[in-house]
């Protein structure tokens, strides 16, 4: 038993001993799938970026001001260039919108609470020239792109006291269902008028619509004219034409065309454009302020010259610089660079329905009749930009009434006329303060509207001028006109130039006018 024990234990210690002694093999350990670790999701904290507002630039001071008055339909279109030319020259542009500016412009200037630029037309530039109180105005590069005559109109002892964006004249109009082309002398427009007068086209075969601007291309054809010019453009107030050869020459060719039935008597400006507008005459001078009402009309017609190079009265509206203003160069820069751009002036023009003085806007007008106004104007004779002008339109207008009714020769109307003129001009009614209107005829005077008839003029009382008069039963109108003629006259509220003043009585009655010289205010008391 021991000896089998024994046996046993020698086998396994052997067994062990070569197992010890055999090469080693290297375990290959089974294969084990990583465990998947999941990382825990660990949410950071959100945090807010502090809102940093940057920092306002500094504000910044305008270097100046620049002011500007205007009508509310002209500051629409230039309120926009307030922004670029702050901008530009960081100066702020306020535009007020003013009415009556020519007569606030006159108190507010001298006393420095005027604005820098304002618009006026051109015959009130003369005054404020004379006056002081316009700067003169260098439109450098661009002095070629306005339209001559607009510049002349504003150019005084040879300077440019404004720059001009609009112009309005008369023009030619003719029906083209009764003429093939406008006649290029009077003596076409006879003939052709008197044949559709014979073959019952038309009544008449030519009309006036007026006897003073309404009818000057007439005039000027002839070589009339109203007041002469020096060398540099000035009028000369003691250069009368009205009793001149050209002015005698028109009233003759009137007298002649009456008198062979051809023209008629009538020269009621609404009574002209009727006939025109329903094809009883061919032919009108007329303005664009009667475009509406043509074409309303549908009348089929086209704009030409006048005959024999008529001119017409030409109007200029401009801007101007006040002469009392320590910004004059910046608002010449306002003017010339940011208003005298072809899209600026072609809003005026659109706004105002009258053809731009400046020519790079002009070539933008695709209305022919405004380009036919533009062309008609060319040659037209500025508005006389003088006081005196007030002392011819009563004389001149009824020295052609007068020659029109046939009651006196062109010579010796147009002679009278001159004299009276002439007589004005020189201070024979100095010190007159009147109450002109639609009631004098009904007074006593020769005609209604004459600032120098004496039988309504007014007595001074008290430091006031009072007058009262018998007037029929009707509706009337009237201003108060100084010195005997239109030069210095009031409408409504002292207004230099106003509206008419409106009065009814309802049966006859006397009317008492009380003109307060302090106010300029005119008060009427009625039955």
């Amino acid at each position: 038993m021991k000896k089998r024990f024994l046996l046993l234990a020698i086998i396994m210690i052997a067994s062990l001993l070569l197992g010890a002694c055999g090469p080693k093999e290297t375990p290959v350990a089974p294969p084990v799938e990583e465990p998947v670790v999941e990382e825990p999701i660990v949410e950071e904290p959100v945090v807010e970026e502090p809102v940093v507002e940057e920092p306002a630039p500094p504000a910044t001071t305008p270097d100046a001001t620049l002011r500007i008055w205007a009508d509310d339909t002209r500051s629409a279109i230039l309120a926009p260039l307030a922004a670029a030319f702050l901008a530009e020259y960081n100066v702020e542009v306020i535009i007020e919108e003013v009415a009556n500016i020519r007569d606030q412009f006159i108190i507010a200037a001298p006393a420095g609470e005027g604005p820098d630029i304002t618009i006026v037309p051109h015959d009130q530039a003369g005054q404020l020239v004379a006056s002081g109180l316009l700067a003169p105005i260098d439109l450098g590069a661009k002095a070629g792109d306005f339209v001559d005559v607009a510049v002349g109109a504003f150019t005084f002892d040879g300077q440019l006291y404004g720059m001009p964006y609009a112009t309005e004249n008369l023009a030619f109009f003719y029906n083209t269902d009764l003429v093939d082309a406008a006649p290029e002398t009077w003596d076409e427009l006879v003939v052709k008028g008197i044949e559709l007068q014979d073959a019952d086209l038309v009544d008449w075969g030519f009309v006036l619509s007026g006897t003073t601007y309404d009818a000057f291309p007439l005039m000027t054809s002839q070589g009339a004219y109203i007041f002469g010019r020096d060398a540099e453009g000035n009028w000369l107030p003691n250069d009368v034409g009205i009793g001149g050869e050209g002015m005698i020459a028109a009233g003759d060719l009137m007298r002649e065309w009456i008198n062979v039935g051809f023209m008629s008597t009538n020269t009621d400006w609404d009574t002209a454009h009727s006939l025109f507008e329903t094809g009883e005459v061919p032919w009108l001078m007329a303005g664009p302020w009667a475009l509406d009402r043509i074409r309303a009309a549908g009348v089929p017609y086209a704009i030409a010259d006048f005959p024999d190079g008529g001119a017409p009265f030409l109007g200029v509206q401009g801007f101007i610089v006040n002469a009392l203003s320590e910004n004059q160069l910046l608002a010449q820069a306002f003017l010339t660079e940011f208003v005298a751009t072809p899209e600026i002036m072609y809003e005026l023009y659109e706004a105002g329905n009258r053809p731009p003085a400046y020519i790079p806007a002009l070539e933008l007008v695709t209305d022919e009749d405004m380009a036919a106004f533009g062309s008609a104007g060319v040659n037209a004779m500025p508005m006389p930009a003088l006081a005196e002008m007030g002392s011819v339109w009563q004389a001149w207008g009824d020295a052609f009434s007068l020659i029109i009714q046939g009651e006196l020769s062109p010579a010796d109307a147009l002679s009278n006329a001159q004299n009276q003129i002439l007589e004005l001009i020189g201070g024979a009614l100095a010190g007159m303060v009147n109450v002109p209107g639609s009631w004098q005829a009904a007074a006593g005077c020769p005609a209604d509207w004459a600032p120098d008839c004496e039988v309504t003029a007014l007595t001074e009382v008290d430091g006031l001028y009072v007058g009262t008069f018998t007037i029929p039963a009707g509706s009337y109108e009237a201003k108060v006109a100084l010195d005997g003629s239109w030069a210095v006259n009031y409408g409504v509220d002292g207004i230099a130039d106003g509206d008419n003043y409106t009065f009814e009585l309802a049966e006859d009655g006397e009317v008492t006018f009380t003109y307060d010289p302090a106010t300029n205010i005119l008060t009427i008391d009625v039955p």
